[in-house]
């Protein structure tokens, strides 16, 4: 089989022309999955390998931490930063400067399309940021020159300088302290990419493979991918942190939740993601089956469009507000696997304001505020994901439920279910009422919910459904920055949490576990608040390391 799918036009593939690279000549043909690896069973769709350009799901959520790495990384159970790439580092300058010591003799990897003659270096780590934050980097417009995650943080005008020091140690400059940096570096947006590959590309033209034809210093490399069907992993050998145990791992996106279980059940699948609340049970009550739930750093929604009448009005948005049954959609999406949320910010976050109060349910009162704002009867569409996410196992049933609660108060909901780029490019033109989306985040900061969500900035990023823009709420963010003392950046972030409550320019609706299943002879899966860690220590109980 080939790597890559040919002969498509362009708007059919999700990862738009993709070219097709010889057969890796280096990799002999894998043995059975069963006796090399596993299939990890996931819900997704692929735009590209490269998450600085993806906004969320499977290439952040799975895909990244297989095959790149970052500077830092985050401890799944302390929550605390982490050496990486970077095997120490130093903050300058109360926050404004950064400097990063390297590894040594950390190897890129070696692929059917590129084969390097050197380890990691300074280069890389400047190339790669650049290519972000710099507007003039011949790189930076590459195949759109959208970095969504940073672009909604403002960093192509918040960094001043990046520069190499020495073959070892870089530094970042920003034009003010900004106390957040670090974590922003940590997530999964932020992989260091191969300087010598981009020039390789760069001579050929063939620049946008760069994206598509992924080379990073993970533990996986990619050896074939079947859309809408499959991923397939491949061990990196020579990896810095040590061999992978399995030499491959199948990455199946061909089913949906009720058909990933039934991979699952027959052994099709050995890993579940994001399993419904609703198999819980058939889930725990298999003696071949484990099921890990941890708590995660993530919030669902529902976005209101801010800018379109009569969601304009602060008065219809709380009237929606108080006529969604929470209690309800807690018992039939989550079955206890989420709490309610009172803040865009989950409970485990160290600037979750106590004093946040939950919306009630108030149907009655909420049908005298339509009435009051002149409403007697309101059509309204609300646009909601197909796929199951790990803040909301089940999308289209719970956009069910809230048709079912506002329909009491006059409000017809017309579900329009969505999908991929189709749901990200309809979103911007502003046209829709309601979104019922989320968000989560490989970070601990809140800065990494705030901003990316609800900023001004956001908005041109495509990642502010509600296109709410409040210039005040901005600032609090900005001022939250400034200073690396916990309890200022508390006090700014409780203050913004005051202002979303009083302006209601998206509803908080849950915080859910994240949730694993997968089959007992499975070891060494690691399950992290705040997205899918390395697959590099998972091996079969019964076949403990495959034989290379």
């Amino acid at each position: 089989m080939k790597p890559f799918m040919r002969g498509l036009p362009c708007w059919i593939l999700s990862l738009s022309c993709l070219a097709t690279p010889p057969t890796p000549a280096a990799i002999t043909p894998l043995p059975d999955i069963r006796q090399s690896g596993f299939v990890y069973c996931v819900s997704g769709i692929l735009h590209t390998f490269n998450p600085q350009r993806a906004r969320r799901g499977l290439t952040v959520d799975t895909l990244a931490a297989q095959l790149y790495d970052r500077l830092l990384d985050v401890d799944p159970y302390t929550y605390r930063l982490l050496p990486g790439l970077a095997q120490s580092w130093e903050v300058l300058d109360n926050g404004a400067t950064y400097r990063f010591h390297l590894r040594k003799n950390v190897p890129f990897q070696t692929t059917a399309w590129f084969k390097p003659t050197r380890n990691l270096n300074t280069d890389d780590v400047v190339f790669s940021f650049a290519r972000v934050f710099d507007q003039k980097h011949p790189y930076h417009n590459v195949n759109g020159g959208e970095y969504p995650y940073f672009d909604s943080l403002q960093f192509d005008g918040s960094v001043q300088s990046i520069k190499k020091l020495d073959d070892s140690t870089v530094e970042i400059r920003l034009q003010a302290p900004n106390a957040s940096f670090l974590w922003h570096l940590a997530t999964h947006y932020a992989p260091v990419l191969s300087a010598e590959y981009a020039d390789k590309l760069m001579h050929e033209g063939r620049q946008e493979m760069i994206d598509r034809e992924p080379v990073g210093s993970g533990p996986f490399l990619l050896n074939e991918y079947r859309l809408g069907q499959y991923i397939r992993l491949v061990r990196n050998d020579v990896y810095w942190k040590g061999q992978p145990r399995m030499r491959q791992v199948v990455i199946d996106i061909g089913a949906g939740g009720n058909g990933r279980l039934s991979k699952l059940l027959t052994g099709e699948c050995d890993v579940l993601a994001y399993p419904a609340a609703s198999q819980f049970s058939i889930l725990r009550d298999d003696p071949r089956l484990r099921l890990t739930l941890r708590p995660g750093m993530n919030i669902a929604y529902l976005a209101f469009n801010t800018r379109k009448p009569p969601l304009n009005n602060l008065k219809v948005r709380q009237a929606i507000a108080l006529a969604i049954n929470n209690p309800r959609l807690m018992q039939s999406i989550y079955y206890g696997t989420a709490e309610t949320a009172a803040s865009i910010l989950p409970r485990a976050s160290w600037a979750y304001d106590n004093d946040a109060h939950i919306s009630g349910y108030d149907p009655a009162k909420a049908r005298a505020m339509l009435t009051q704002a002149g409403i007697e009867q309101l059509n309204l569409k609300l646009w909601v994901p197909i796929a199951s996410q790990p803040y909301n196992p089940s999308p289209l049933k719970t956009a069910e439920l809230i048709q079912a609660d506002l329909a009491q108060i006059g409000v017809n909901i017309t579900i329009v279910p969505v999908e991929g780029r189709f749901q990200e490019v309809r979103l911007m033109a502003m046209n829709h009422d309601l979104t019922l989306t989320g968000w989560s985040t490989d970070s601990n900061d809140p800065d990494s919910f705030f901003r990316p969500l609800l900023s001004c900035a956001a908005i041109r990023s495509q990642t502010n459904y509600a296109h709410w823009c409040n210039l005040s709420f901005d600032d609090v963010l900005e001022n939250a920055l400034l200073s690396q003392h916990l309890s200022h950046r508390i006090d700014s972030y409780h203050q913004a949490q005051k202002i979303l409550a009083q302006q209601l320019p998206v509803l908080p609706l849950a915080s859910s576990l994240r949730q694993q299943a997968y089959r007992y002879d499975i070891k060494g899966l690691v399950l992290s608040p705040f997205g899918n860690s390395s697959f590099a220590g998972v091996y079969r109980e019964s076949a403990q390391e495959s034989k290379p």
